[in-house]
């Protein structure tokens, strides 16, 4: 069968297009942004991406047509598939139908920390001789690759509760039937389709309504909203973080900590991972490789050696003293939790947060008030204003400065280098914070360090 994927780049199409590839199907794409990582994994795959999204790349017509989330009305090439009556789906359905059939799906959901956690996850799987399936949003340091398809019947998804298509506003989680469902937590984001809180509450509940009740979900117990959906109706035994499992800190970094399991310890963890989040993250997946009978003592066993995943904290270069980080962060309590990791480690004189605020939430300024709090445990923050940004950024700037946050602004990437190349110093840590390229800062920011 021959498959074309309008918006192959992203994150999520790009895993699937993968999938179906190794299924054996001819798979060809289409998008706006085509760039590495994801480009280098299409074309290894062998998968044919085309620029841009016209009618020519649907000439001759595919047998299936799978359509992104990003696609809307109007996209000449969604216009050509409707006219021409071309058989098409959304990519969540596609997963669910041609690769999620007859497994047990262990799908990993929250605001925060997914595709850690489902990295981690398919981790532990995988070092435990289970050979996973899995779909991630990132690329696990431990495999390299986003997607595949695995050689057994266990699958780990990332299970995103972004919609699913222009003709299906249903989370991409209602789809996926998991079995062991982690529920990491829940607060207000993608203000672009969501109302409020509530309505993502209702997109949770459906997901929870999709659990059987010989599966388990797994939550941390200090999470209201997420106990507010399942107070609406919960058919499935539920495993609760700080009852069922626990941790105890050994160091405040979240590096080394030790797991119990009813009041009994199992193990240690001490790992290269930081923050408060990982060790949830951590406890989550341990719970649910547990469920599917994996030994807690050999979660950790495979935890200890977890290399984390690529943008999530991800060191890009150590020049000149100076030691540089690329992360994902996007979200005020995400951003919060890395720099607290940070900070807590010890290893640092300064801690330097750049910030692109380029979420479809932080374009719409829903967090601003919240921005200047999170960046708390740095030392010194840059905030970077993005073409496109629907606020200006000068009221953030303002009330971190009011609590004592040197805080400072930039509308250019070269600007921001230059910035840290003159005040940066040896000892001091620098967080590149985006969910997007941030306009290639890290590779100039390395070569400039090194130069």
């Amino acid at each position: 069968m021959h498959i074309h994927i309008l918006g192959v780049c992203g994150t999520f199409m790009g895993s699937l297009a993968q999938l179906a590839a190794a299924q054996g199907h001819k798979v060809t794409g289409s998008d706006q942004n085509v760039y590495p990582p994801m480009s280098t994994q299409l074309e290894n795959a062998g998968i044919d991406v085309m620029s841009g999204f016209h009618a020519e790349h649907l000439q001759p017509a595919p047998d299936l047509v799978v359509i992104g989330n990003a696609m809307s009305r109007g996209n000449e090439a969604v216009e050509y598939v409707l006219n021409r009556q071309i058989p098409y789906t959304s990519g969540p359905a596609y997963l669910a139908q041609h690769i999620l059939k007859g497994k047990w799906v262990m799908a990993v959901a929250g605001t925060h920390g997914k595709t850690t956690t489902s990295s981690m996850l398919t981790w532990v799987l995988e070092d435990c001789g289970f050979k996973p399936g899995f779909l991630i949003g990132g690329v696990p340091k431990n495999f390299d690759v986003s997607a595949r398809l695995g050689e057994s019947d266990f699958f780990v998804v990332e299970a995103d509760e972004y919609d699913s298509a222009f003709f299906d506003k249903r989370s991409k989680f209602v789809h996926y039937q998991g079995r062991t469902v982690i529920l990491n937590n829940l607060e207000f984001d993608h203000a672009d389709i969501f109302k409020d809180i509530e309505a993502i509450k209702t997109q949770f509940h459906h997901l929870v309504r999709t659990v059987p009740g010989d599966g388990l979900i797994i939550y941390p117990k200090q999470e209201k909203h997420i106990k507010d959906t399942l107070d609406q109706g919960c058919w499935t035994p539920v495993s609760i973080i700080g009852e069922d499992w626990c941790y105890q800190l050994v160091d405040e970094a979240g590096s080394h900590f030790k797991v119990q399991h009813k009041g009994v310890e199992v193990g240690e963890v001490s790992w290269q991972q930081t923050g408060l989040h990982n060790v949830m993250n951590a406890i989550a997946c341990i719970a649910a490789a547990y469920h599917v009978g994996i030994l807690p003592k050999d979660s950790i066993s495979a935890l200890n050696r977890f290399e984390g995943v690529k943008r999530r904290m991800e060191l890009v270069t150590k020049s000149r003293g100076v030691t540089v980080y690329d992360d994902f962060a996007h979200h005020p309590t995400a951003i919060k939790s890395t720099l607290q990791g940070l900070k807590n480690s010890g290893q640092f004189k300064r801690i330097w947060a750049v910030i692109e605020p380029r979420s479809n939430t932080m374009r719409m300024g829903i967090h601003k008030q919240a921005l200047p709090d999170s960046i708390g445990d740095s030392d010194q923050v840059i905030w970077f204003q993005p073409k496109g940004l629907d606020w200006q950024m000068d009221d953030v700037i303002n009330n971190c400065n009011k609590i004592e946050q040197k805080a400072v602004l930039f509308d250019d990437v070269d600007a921001i280098i230059a910035h840290l190349l003159e005040h940066a110093a040896d000892g001091d840590a620098v967080v590149l914070m985006s969910n997007g390229g941030f306009a290639g800062i890290h590779q100039k920011l390395a070569d400039a360090l090194k130069a």
